[in-house]
C-alpha cells in the first residue's frame, strides 16, 4: 500500500474529518491581534489572549487550539496560580519555552494586582473558598489544588498540586506543605474536583485528608478545609 500524507488542515474525529480552526485562516477582523486593536482587550476571550502571549503554536498544535485545551485543562486559575513552568511542561505537554512565557505573564500581573489597594483575597469560610474555586467543577480531570492563607486568612498563594484521580498512596505531604513553608503560610485549604458530579466522599478522600492534617499538626500548619467541588456546588470533608 502506497504512503499517503495527512492533510494537516484537518483532523479526525470518529471517522469524521473537521478542518482546523487556525489563525491564519480567520478574517482579519477575527484575529486576536487585529482585535485588541479594534475593539480593545476586554473583547477578546481567554483563550483568544493567551494565544496572543504564545504568539504561534507548534508543528503539532496550532497556537489557538493550545490556548483553548490548556485552559480547559487546567482551568484559568490553575494556570494563572502555576509557578513551575516544568510542571505546566509535563502536565499539559507543551514546550517548555511556551511554559515560560505563561509563567512570566501571569507573575507580571499577579505583581502588578498585589500592589494595587483592596487586592487581596479573604477566605474565611468553605463558601468563600468554593466561589474561588468554582471553575473546577468546569474542569474534565480530577485537580488537587491548595490554598495557602497568612494569619488574617488572606490568600497568599494558590497551586495545581497535581492532575489526575487523587491516590492515597501517591499524594505525599510534603507536596502540599512546600509552598505553605515557601510562603510561609499559617493555614492551607485543599480542594479536588469530581469530574462525574458525585460529591461522596471516597475513602482515598479520607485517607488523604487525614494524613494532611496529621502533617499540617507536626509542621504547625493547620489544614482548615478539604472541599469537594463539582459543578455548581460542593461537599466539605472536614
Amino acid at each position: 500500500m502506497p504512503y499517503k500524507i495527512s492533510d494537516r488542515n484537518f483532523v479526525l474525529n470518529h471517522g469524521k474529518q473537521y478542518k482546523i480552526l487556525r489563525v491564519r485562516d480567520m478574517a482579519n477582523d477575527e484575529k486576536p491581534r487585529e482585535k485588541i486593536i479594534k475593539d480593545g482587550v476586554g473583547a477578546l476571550s481567554s483563550a483568544e489572549l493567551l494565544a496572543v502571549i504564545l504568539s504561534v503554536g507548534t508543528k503539532k498544535e496550532e497556537v489557538f487550539s493550545m490556548s483553548s485545551r490548556l485552559l480547559r485543562e487546567y482551568g484559568e486559575k490553575g494556570i494563572a496560580y502555576q509557578k513551575d513552568p516544568t510542571v505546566i511542561e509535563k502536565d499539559l505537554k507543551i514546550p517548555i519555552v511556551k511554559a515560560c512565557q505563561i509563567v512570566a505573564c501571569f507573575e507580571l500581573g499577579r505583581r502588578f494586582y498585589q500592589k494595587k489597594p483592596g487586592g487581596s483575597i479573604t477566605l474565611r469560610t468553605a463558601k468563600q473558598a468554593f466561589e474561588h474555586l468554582k471553575e473546577m467543577g468546569n474542569l474534565n480531570k480530577e485537580q488537587f489544588r491548595g490554598l495557602y492563607l497568612n494569619t488574617h486568612y488572606q490568600l497568599i498563594h494558590d497551586e495545581v498540586i497535581s492532575i489526575g484521580t487523587l491516590d492515597a498512596s501517591l499524594v505525599q505531604p510534603r507536596e502540599v506543605f512546600r509552598p505553605a513553608l515557601e510562603y510561609s503560610a499559617a493555614a492551607v485549604i485543599i480542594a479536588h474536583n469530581h469530574p462525574s458530579g458525585v460529591l461522596k466522599a471516597t475513602k482515598a478522600d479520607v485517607e488523604i485528608t487525614n494524613k494532611l492534617i496529621e502533617a499540617g499538626n507536626i509542621l504547625g500548619i493547620e489544614v482548615l478545609d478539604h472541599l469537594i467541588i463539582g459543578k455548581n456546588k460542593f461537599a466539605s470533608i472536614i
